[in-house]
């Protein structure tokens, strides 16, 4: 399926836009009946337009060799979700097995991705989520994610559409089964507190060693959390009733001092499943690991082509052709680039997402034919502009 450069010789601009045309050309779409085109007009525009950070308008206004928007944004049009999203996830299980050691356990988190969006649905109100104020909006498209926390390889794993009327524990068991088919051991599983649900914490726990901050809602969690010194328990969620569910629960007690400009005592509580013979320090240090996800997320959002299209499985398609560009650099820089030494691989500096982006721009612009001249008015400056004007 992915067919890498060998890597004794050296890897190219031209290599790395040919790779990345194969995988992003796996992607399916049904396109339009009787059209001359085929999908594999489409998805190099996609392509320049996530590198550019740009529209497909733009794209198409800028090149010769390409459709006019209308018609690329027609054939988007006939992305199926589910398609769509099956496709996507093998590509992304193909990437990441190409580069992780089936036999050696890993530390997986997952989140929610939202992208603000601003104005009305495209065809019903399930289709956008509600969030915190962000660009002058609190609606988005949100997506659940799941990827390998790693300084050198935090490739991801698994990815799905949310929908704001289905429960969002539903989106998280689709990512959750998917990693559970990863050949390697899960050592560790991290979630913010908005996975503080009890259908996320059973799937989880199934799955591996759990760590996920709880939400200071309740009597009973407030009461744990009341304290001054760090300790261990056990929580009862949904104390009681048939779907009550208990979990060891670490209660972390730090001090800021003068962190951002904060004093003071911090209490926070964790879930720790399996975890129960830790101290709190230890568990909130473990669910630490997970801030490297921050980082992914810039680098993702740093290929993802822009749109005003309210069509939400068109700018799913974005999202998915960013994580695979982020993907696949990940595994070119690893596997082809980073050269082998004692406790590891030297992973280049000088080749970095920025560098891989603008090599595949840089071949895309010739194979698209890139318009390096503009048609001049015919007029120039008018008379009245000149010396006998002043």
């Amino acid at each position: 399926m992915l067919e890498l450069p060998e890597p004794d010789g050296v890897l190219s601009a031209a290599d790395v836009k040919e790779v990345a045309a194969d995988v992003i050309g796996q992607l399916p779409m049904e396109g339009i009946e009787g059209s001359p085109l085929d999908s594999g007009d489409i998805w190099p525009v996609v392509t320049m337009a996530s590198v550019n950070q740009s529209s497909v308008w733009e794209v198409t206004s800028q090149t010769d060799d390409t459709p006019c928007d209308d018609t690329v944004m027609e054939w988007l049009h006939t992305l199926q979700r589910h398609q769509l999203e099956m496709a996507a996830n093998l590509l992304f299980r193909h990437l990441a097995l190409t580069i992780l050691d089936p036999d050696r356990s890993r530390i997986v988190s997952i989140d929610f991705v939202d992208n603000p969006y601003h104005g009305s649905p495209d065809e019903d109100s399930g289709e956008l989520c509600k969030t915190t104020p962000t660009d002058g909006t609190t609606t988005c498209h949100r997506y659940c994610t799941a990827y390998v926390v790693s300084n050198g390889k935090p490739v991801t794993l698994a990815l799905t559409y949310v929908r704001s009327d289905e429960k969002e524990a539903d989106a998280v068991e689709r990512v959750l089964d998917r990693v559970g088919t990863y050949p390697f051991e899960i050592d560790l599983l991290l979630a913010d507190r908005g996975f503080y649900n009890e259908r996320v914490i059973r799937r989880a726990r199934d799955l591996a060693t759990t760590v996920i901050p709880v939400q200071k809602k309740g009597e009973r969690m407030k009461d744990k959390l009341a304290t001054h010194c760090s300790y261990m328990t056990t929580y009862r969620m949904y104390k009681g009733s048939e779907r009550e569910l208990r979990f060891p629960l670490a209660v972390s007690v730090s001090y800021q001092n003068g962190d951002r400009g904060k004093h003071g005592e911090v209490v926070r509580g964790y879930v720790a499943c399996d975890l129960g013979d830790r101290t709190p320090t230890q568990v909130e240090r473990r669910y630490r690991k997970r801030s490297a996800i921050e980082t992914s997320y810039r680098l993702f959002r740093q290929a993802r082509a822009t749109t005003t299209t309210q069509d939400p499985i068109v700018r799913f398609a974005f999202v998915i052709v960013s994580f695979l560009l982020e993907n696949l650099w990940l595994v070119l820089r690893w596997a082809v680039v980073a050269r082998p030494r004692r406790g590891g691989r030297d992973l280049p500096e000088q080749f970095t997402f920025q560098t891989f982006c603008d090599w595949i721009r840089h071949e895309l612009e010739a194979e698209l034919e890139r318009r390096w001249e503009i048609e001049m008015n015919g007029v120039g400056v008018p008379d009245t502009y000149g010396p006998a004007a002043g």
